[in-house]
């Protein structure tokens, strides 16, 4: 049976219930993702009441709901690149770079380090972090804990209220609608969901045809013999570059009619664990993040391709006969959803050319990386080497809007800026600016847009992120 479509003909029921009230709070964060988790954290040490709340049974978002591993880099480009009998399962593609992201998203690395759950980012790893996502689950809860951060779980938001300077947000759960009531709230929800309901304008896709990067379920592959492929790709180094490649086994495949794939070739990387690797080679075009049809049709149809991969992958690349396919994302990776329109649009110029602003919350330097949203490709345009960019403050502020802050990869930029910044390192930086902004709003109850944003910074600074 195929997935329910949207109906032809919109024909919309009432209904009414009452909310439980089931806090109220200075600063509540929506979404337990790294946007959501740098958020919590930010606003809780800058002296703040909490309440964190998430759709699933544990935070941690893309990284552990959806599996997107590892987290890609927090350093500059240097312009060093590795082309030529390269034999490896990490990005080295750039020599050592400087760290232009700190604060929560280096503490929780350190942590992860410290138990054995990732891999230290270094020249070899490409500074990216291969990451255990169980182990990332308990690091975050040990976190969110110490800080005092109150989380409530399987809760998801469906509406807004505001009364003079308080939200209400309204959550369906377990126990029925529940409600959270604050003085500022931050939007964490990837698709910039509470600030839809709250009447923030916003923008969807390429500005030419609207159309999104395109949709990904990820997935983790056991029983993987590293020599085995690694003796294969010495033999043919044409078929792999750092942690993408195997285009003439892909074309024999398809030829043969075992496999069908909107991408040209397949995309891996190493875990902290030497037999398992994580794939992230599914493409599912044409679905919109935001409708609950499309998101049904883009789980149906991502899901059949992760089968055929793992079919693939056994019978067709040396290191992979014994292997099987151990798990896949609670739900496919989102690349793009909406993107809030704030008091500054973040351009692609403003990436390449490695813009500053007076009110920078958070640095990135993560290319642009726009996955063909019709099919096979994928666009990268580097940084200039040894650069980053600056994320203004004004990025995280919806317009028409009160007492609400954004933060993620839902923040106000263009599509073109947003394949840069949506990378979980950029979101956790952005969440923890906007998490320390919003601390400061309802402590002197003010609206954020009459925040100094020298204090977030100096908070921020204290909070040890990287802003200059």
């Amino acid at each position: 049976m195929p997935p329910l479509s949207r109906p032809e003909t919109e024909h919309k029921i009432s209904f009414s219930s009452e909310a439980l009230l089931a806090a109220k709070t200075d600063v509540l964060v929506v979404g337990a993702g790294p946007a959501g988790i740098g958020a919590a954290l930010g606003a809780a040490r800058a002296g703040a009441n909490v309440v964190l709340a998430e759709r699933y049974g544990y935070p941690g978002g893309a990284a552990t709901v959806a599996l997107v591993m590892p987290l890609m880099s927090a350093h500059t480009q240097e312009g060093r690149f590795r082309r030529s009998g390269q034999t490896t399962l990490y990005p080295t593609d750039h020599g050592e770079g400087q760290r232009v992201i700190a604060g929560v998203l280096m503490e929780i690395v350190e942590n992860l380090i410290e138990c054995g759950g990732a891999v230290p980012p270094s020249l070899e790893t490409g500074y990216v972090v291969p990451f255990d996502p169980e182990k990332l689950k308990i690091t975050v809860m040990k976190m969110l804990d110490e800080a005092g951060v109150d989380v409530l779980l399987h809760s998801f938001a469906f509406g807004l209220e505001k009364v003079d300077n308080i939200s209400t947000v309204f959550f369906h759960s377990k126990s029925g609608p529940i409600a959270v009531q604050a003085y500022c709230v931050v939007d964490c929800t990837g698709d910039g969901d509470v600030a839809a309901l709250a009447g923030a304008p916003f923008e969807i896709g390429r500005v030419h045809d609207g159309l999104t990067q395109p949709m990904t379920l990820y997935f983790r592959m056991v029983g993987f013999q590293r020599p085995a492929f690694m003796e294969y790709i010495k033999r043919h180094p044409e078929q792999w570059y750092g942690v993408f490649g195997l285009w003439s086994l892909i074309e024999k495949a398809t030829d043969e009619g075992r496999l069908k794939l909107p991408r040209e070739d397949l995309l891996m990387f190493a875990t902290p664990h030497s037999e398992e690797v994580s794939v992230n080679s599914t493409r599912v075009l044409n679905k919109l993040a935001i409708d609950v049809f499309d998101l049904t049709s883009a789980e149906w149809e991502s899901r059949h391709q992760a089968d055929q991969v793992s079919e693939f992958l056994k019978n067709y690349v040396p290191g992979f006969e014994n292997s099987y396919m151990v798990q896949t994302g609670v739900q496919v990776g989102i690349r793009e959803g909406r993107r809030i329109l704030g008091e500054y649009i973040l351009t692609g110029t403003d990436v390449l050319e490695a813009r500053k602003f007076p009110d920078v919350i958070a640095r990135c330097a993560y290319s642009l990386d726009i996955h063909n949203p019709k099919g096979k490709g994928t666009r990268i345009e580097r940084l200039p080497p040894g650069e980053s960019y600056d994320i203004p403050m004004r990025s995280l502020i919806p317009l028409n809007c009160d007492h609400l802050l954004t933060a993620g990869r839902c923040i106000s930029g263009t599509h073109e800026a947003h394949s840069s910044y949506r990378i979980m390192p950029a979101a956790m930086a952005t969440g923890q600016g906007a998490g320390v902004c919003a601390a400061i709003c309802a402590l002197n109850q003010i609206d954020v847009r009459s925040v100094d944003v020298s204090e977030v910074q100096k908070e921020l600074r204290r909070q040890k992120a990287s802003l200059d």
